[in-house]
């Protein structure tokens, strides 16, 4: 059989960077539980109707369909580009079970048939927190979400070193009441095209508007607001000095404004307003969300979301709610790939029990069995060679001590050999598990 082509969009990572990957995820389990979010898992599929009904991502979705379904059947599922989507079914599903305001995270891989780029992958993981209503959801929860994802991404950096964030906040009220003030007649066409700015410049996007039917000089302080930028409430006066008004936008700014003065006061300089986040897809309807990572910004959001008050309803209640996504694998694919962020040993394996001959392997399944008692992870060399070459094993699977009948252990990196018991001897604390590493380099 021929080597295998990698498949584009796809990413896999090697033992090594699969340690890193599980690090992060434990510990953005447990900031996540520390606040008292409660994990889910969904399916992989929903039905193709739930999955384009809300924004234009038709085109983006992977459909399923069976190897042995008739020839003309209809395209009826598909993979989930997402976690909200199959969260708001999830929510619909068991409303009766669950006990609102419902505080959710669900860590799992989603799919987009996009085109691959670093940062953007056509199989991804992500991480997703929300916190759910029923029929209200109070306005506090806006600042809550991001201080608590701002948490656990400060937790990756301080413990893994992974680089610092920066949070963009904008209000979707706020800026469809601006367009409504400027007597645009559908201000989430202006909003989608805004949405492109940093993609292909003011001059492209003011052209964009004015081919909607906004006048230049409405245009133009489209773009105006789209500039404003601040870490603390001026951005009020900012927008107000622009001399557009409707009732949506004052209470877009109220709403907004709420949020950087309590993130202000709490997180200085981890959040800033920034009056251009759009989020092109039409289900928010209040606070938005996008984070870069410093030093990174090519990479795009690394997290996102938003205020949602109806994404999810039976028609008779309705579910508001307020998410964010953290992107796992655009934070990780790059910095491992690069070698930014590695294991300390690409293998959990802290010892080896050598064997003199084949005879003694029982002996060292017994010494292994009381290591690993004890939380000592703990393999036995696969054969009898010589103790030299039972050394380069190790050595070349990464594990730092090697275990001999004699009762001795060996540290491979110094040399170091002492004698020891199975039933009391420990490790260096940084040994006993693989830790994430930086690069000196990065």
């Amino acid at each position: 059989m021929p080597r295998p082509t990698p498949l584009s969009g796809f990413p896999e990572f090697l033992p090594s960077g699969r340690i890193v990957e599980q690090r992060v995820l434990a510990s953005l389990a447990d900031t996540f539980e520390l606040h008292g979010f409660a994990s889910i898992e969904t399916r992989a599929v929903e039905t193709m109707e739930s999955l384009t009904r809300k924004g234009e991502i038709d085109k983006e979705v992977y459909v399923v369909r069976r190897l042995h379904a008739e020839p003309h059947a209809a395209d009826e599922l598909g993979l989930h580009f997402d976690l909200t989507v199959p969260f708001a079914r999830y929510v619909l599903e068991n409303a009766g079970r669950l006990v609102f305001p419902f505080r959710r995270y669900q860590i799992q891989k989603a799919w987009r048939g996009e085109r691959p780029q670093e940062g953007r992958y056509r199989e991804f993981l992500q991480a997703d927190i929300d916190i759910v209503g029923q029929d209200a959801l109070a306005a506090h929860h806006d600042v809550e979400l991001p201080l608590v994802t701002l948490e656990a991404l400060e937790k990756l950096h301080r413990d893994f070193r992974v680089p610092p964030v920066q949070m963009s906040v904008n209000n979707r009220q706020l800026s469809e009441g601006f367009y409504l003030g400027l007597g645009a007649e559908d201000p989430m066409a202006v909003l989608q095209r805004v949405d492109k700015l940093d993609k292909i410049g003011p001059a492209a996007v003011a052209e964009l508007l004015r081919g909607i039917g906004l006048s230049p000089a409405a245009a133009q302080l489209c773009l105006d607001l789209a500039t404003i930028r601040s870490e603390d409430e001026s951005f009020v006066e900012r927008v107000q000095a622009l001399g557009v008004e409707h009732p949506l936008l004052e209470a877009g700014l109220a709403s907004l404004a709420q949020v950087v003065r309590t993130a202000a006061a709490l997180v200085p300089g981890r959040l800033v307003a920034d009056l251009k986040i759009a989020r092109g897809l039409d289900y928010y309807t209040g606070t938005v969300y996008e984070t870069s990572m410093l030093g990174f910004e090519s990479l795009g959001s690394i997290s996102s979301g938003g205020r949602y008050d109806s994404l999810a309803s039976d028609g008779r209640t309705t579910y508001p709610g307020v998410g964010l996504s953290i992107g796992v694998s655009r934070i990780l694919v790059p910095l491992i790939g690069k070698g930014t962020l590695a294991a300390s040993r690409p293998v959990p394996t802290c010892v080896l029990v050598a064997l003199d001959n084949e005879e003694m392997r029982f002996e060292a399944m017994a010494t292994a069995a009381q290591l690993r008692a004890r939380g000592i992870s703990t393999e036995v060399a696969p054969s009898a060679d010589r103790f030299g070459k039972q050394i380069r094993y190790a050595d070349r699977r990464g594990i730092p001590f090697v275990w001999f009948a004699t009762g001795e252990v060996k540290d491979i990196r110094s040399g170091a050999q002492v004698a020891a018991d199975p039933a009391s001897w420990l490790p260096p604390e940084a040994d006993l598990r693989p830790c994430v590493v930086r690069s000196s380099l990065a």
